[in-house]
């Protein structure tokens, strides 16, 4: 491969990635107009509850004002800016990076992250803070999630995962210990 040819972002690794960024903004969003406006949970307010697989799994409204699992909280407007930008900023690095993908599972995971970070952006906007509805506390998980945290947590376990499988592995005439031809 020439030295060029390395530095050409694949564009079929970033049209994957890119796709799924778009189907999990598109899954996050219509779950949360479903719960908030067709299951009444935006008249109902937080704390409101549908038993689905008591005690297992329910949905119960929960506004997430901060990031997190409710980390430092954005209550005014200017900390709320501060959260869209700094998500924003977090994503455009991400899709960066997603450009130069070398493996699938690279741009799957990066796909799910930026996705669910803009899911969650669109909820700051909207809202004024992030929609929170799956409830697995029958399971001993006490946070109460959506379908963009869900997306951000697989997506950086893949990232993990992939590093661990394929490490810091340098593809090309000048890995170490590498012959060239």
């Amino acid at each position: 491969m020439s030295a060029l040819a390395r530095y050409i972002p694949s564009t079929r690794l970033a049209a994957i990635g890119a796709g799924l960024a778009v189907l999990v903004i598109v899954l996050d969003q219509a779950s949360k107009l479903w719960v908030l406006h067709g299951l009444g949970f935006m008249e109902g307010g937080p704390g409101t509850r549908i038993e689905v697989l008591d005690p297992w799994f329910n949905l119960t409204m929960v506004w997430n004002r901060g990031v997190s699992f409710g980390l430092f909280a954005a209550e005014s407007l200017w900390t709320r800016l501060l959260l869209i930008g700094f998500s924003l900023a977090i994503a455009g690095v991400i899709a960066f990076w997603l450009t130069r993908a070398e493996r699938k599972l690279q741009a799957l995971a990066f796909g799910l992250i930026i996705g669910g970070a803009v899911g969650n952006v669109i909820d700051r906007i909207a809202y004024g803070a992030v929609a929170d509805f799956l409830d697995f506390s029958g399971l001993w998980f006490p946070y109460v999630f959506n379908v963009a945290d869900a997306a951000i947590s697989v997506g950086v376990a893949g990232l993990v995962l992939d590093v661990i499988v394929n490490g810091s592995e340098r593809k090309g005439a000048d890995a170490p210990g590498k012959v060239s031809d």
